[in-house]
């Protein structure tokens, strides 16, 4: 947390001394004058025949950012306008599974509400399984075999079907208008059959298939007879006040921004088959047992976790009510921004839950050694985000075991089988952290990766470090991301945060939209604003932007707004820029008189990034003294910033910046003045 300069120690007296009142200090300003760097404030005087240096505009870090002019959408306090508006699209799904074809056939009714105040003759709609046919976008971009690559597979939507189905009047019947489409890659123009006026609702009816690929960019996909299905169906995609239509393409690697609405889903698979999917089941006494319903009722008041299926009864043949031919699940959510399921014959099924939420986990008897634990282990995450962040809004959770290695759709988190229970957990309570950030606060994946990357792996912290404190408590587990982020810097190789994630290189998207923010989370809240602001901002900001579609300046306004502090700086270095950090202790003079040592400081910056400057003194007694600086000292002099103080009964051997690297450093050499350490 950030505190003014403090004593430390009531032996030892420390005071700044003005500088026109030490002569003693002379050399030091002389150093000072010498290396005099752009960002001094104050207009420089041209010694005579010297041409005066020609003005220039404010360059330095502390510049006012640059953000989108506020309006009646978006307020100049981060928080949505007063005609702050989305539009929404509802869907009644319905797929089924051919495990002999390896196939999906779908069915959908979209009603899209346009909310916005323009009139809109078409609408893009997102349709993914585009990627995974020959000469795609994605194919081109991403090698064959790699993680997001389509691994040769040919595959891609067939539309049977694709209407609208118009009302003229009130009570009639509606009509069938076969609707003019135009396919780009991943995304789709589809023009209406008229146009749709603010506050009407577009009725769009579709039917396709599409092959289920067997690695479907590590999103989806098919392992024997498991069944892991995403981006299964066409997307509305969204129209917003920041961009009009989004549309970028899907490529693998960037993910998926989508509008709010409610689903209706009906999976039909066969009989053998358990299905996990987005919702809660409407339909338990056609799919499930008896004895299933009936520890689904103890699970649903229960701390511990409840065995819903066993590997035995998946072995005697008795899981399923029957085995023969197909079987329909129904499952309902409200307000959330999509829908998946995943289908296994061979799924053991577990619960538990927390204040009537269920918490669920699926997989297969050979992922047990670690999965068994995988229930409780959905539970805690949703507790600690809950009481946290932002209460959990949906009836349930479910951590599924499959090919994909960390995914997450709403109220599912998709994981491999894992090394071990701690590797496990890492994946299941970041995937599941997904719920909040962006499954609640729907940010814009595809374009600001680390708004959902980043502030998930900021909380993951946290989650980890309360399951697991033997591992490292979250202040831990928050220095080793930042030590992680300090070698990418000292190698060079580190990316802007803010970047679109297709056009990082994939060896580094771990590091640009996962750590790197996380890590300016961390410094914001430990070294800034102080845990007890930032945390106040950070739900602030959940809070204004449940279920609706945030910017990065919306987050900067808010934590400005909440926080109180004004943090164009840290936003430019952090998140917009490539800053890097290198402070130094640049000279030190000292004088003694009497009982009293008088030591001036200047203090070094030699990167364009600020931060404060944690600073320890140790005298030869072995006592330490530690001062902290706010980052604004730089704000006059982003080079030099030069400090006295007077130590009364007390010899000053050794100065350290940053000794507990709780601040990034590129060069950590030149961080110390004097003799080491002294031990008493």
């Amino acid at each position: 947390m950030l505190t003014p300069p403090v004593h430390l120690s009531r032996r030892t007296t420390a005071r700044p001394i003005p500088l026109s009142r030490s002569g003693w200090s002379m050399a030091l300003i002389a150093v000072v004058a010498a290396g005099v760097s752009p960002g001094t404030a104050g207009a420089q005087t041209a010694p005579p025949g010297v041409a005066r240096p020609r003005a220039v505009a404010d360059t330095s870090v502390f510049a006012p950012l640059v953000l989108p002019t506020p309006n009646e959408f978006r307020t100049g306090s981060g928080a949505p306008g007063a005609k702050y508006w989305q539009n929404r699209a509802d869907y009644t799904l319905a797929a089924t599974l051919d495990t002999a074809a390896k196939t999906v056939k779908g069915e959908l009714t979209l009603r899209y509400t346009n909310r916005s105040p323009d009139t809109l003759r078409f609408m893009w709609l997102q349709v993914e399984q585009n990627a995974f046919r020959s000469k795609s976008l994605n194919s081109y971009i991403f090698p064959e075999a790699s993680r997001f690559g389509a691994r040769g597979f040919e595959g891609g939507y067939t539309f049977s079907r694709l209407d609208q189905l118009v009302t003229a009047a009130v009570g009639a019947s509606p009509r069938r208008m076969p609707l003019t489409r135009r396919v780009n890659e991943t995304m789709m123009k589809v023009d209406f059959a008229e146009p749709l006026a603010p506050g009407r609702t577009a009725v769009l009816d579709m039917a396709w298939t599409f092959p289920v690929p067997e690695h479907g960019a590590d999103r989806m996909g098919r392992d024997g007879a498991l069944y892991e299905i995403a981006q299964w169906f066409p997307r509305a995609a969204v129209y917003d006040d920041v961009h009009g239509w989004n549309i970028e393409p899907y490529l693998g690697q960037g993910e998926f921004y989508l509008d709010y609405g409610d689903y209706n889903l009906a999976i039909t698979v066969p009989s053998g088959y358990i299905v996990a999917a987005t919702g809660a089941l409407q339909n338990p006494r056609d799919v499930l047992t008896p004895t299933q319903l009936a520890r689904h009722a103890i699970a649903a008041k229960s701390d511990t976790v409840i065995r819903l299926i066993t590997a035995d009864e998946l072995a005697k043949g008795s899981a399923r009510p029957r085995t023969g031919g197909m079987m329909t699940w129904r499952f309902s959510a409200k307000n959330v921004r999509d829908a998946v399921w995943a289908a296994s014959p061979d799924f053991q099924w577990d619960a538990s839950s927390w204040k009537g939420i269920m918490a669920y986990a699926y997989y297969r008897p050979e992922a047990a050694v670690n999965w068994h634990d995988a229930a409780d282990q959905s539970r805690l995450s949703i507790i600690e985000y809950s009481e946290r962040w932002f209460p959990y809004p949906w009836p349930q959770i479910s951590a599924v075991e499959g090919p994909i290695s960390g995914m997450e759709y709403p109220m599912i988190a998709m994981e491999n089988i894992s090394n071990d229970v701690y590797d496990l957990y890492n994946v299941v309570t970041h995937e599941i952290g997904h719920m909040w950030f962006p499954m609640i606060v729907g940010s814009n994946e595809r374009t600001d990766m680390w708004q959902d990357e980043g502030f998930n792996t900021f909380i993951n912290t946290f989650s980890e470090g309360r399951r697991y404190p033997e591992r490292g408590d979250q202040m831990a587990r928050a220095a080793e991301e930042r030590r992680m982020v300090e070698q990418y810097m000292v190698q060079g190789v580190d990316k802007p945060v803010d970047m679109n994630p297709d056009r990082i290189n994939p060896a580094l998207l771990g590091e640009a939209a996962y750590v790197k923010p996380s890590v300016g989370l961390q410094l914001l809240r430990q070294e800034i604003l102080g845990p007890e602001a930032f945390d106040d901002a950070f739900r602030t900001y959940v809070a204004r932007w449940a279920y609706k579609h945030p910017t990065p300046a919306d987050f900067f306004r808010t934590m400005e707004d909440v926080g109180g502090r004004r943090l164009d700086w840290f936003w430019r270095e952090w998140f917009v820029e490539n800053a890097r950090f290198d402070q130094s202790v640049d000279s030190v003079v000292t004088r003694t008189k009497g009982d009293t040592m008088f030591v001036g400081v200047l203090f070094g910056n030699r990167e364009r990034g600020v931060l404060p400057v944690r600073a320890r003194f140790t005298f030869s007694d072995g006592s330490t003294q530690d001062l902290v600086y706010p980052a604004e000292v730089w704000s006059t002099n982003s080079r030099q910033y030069v400090r006295e103080y007077a130590f009364v009964n007390k010899q000053l051997v050794h100065i350290e910046l940053d000794p507990e690297q709780r601040l990034l450093d590129v060069d950590r050499k030149n961080n110390s003045w004097g003799t080491k350490r002294i031990t008493p």
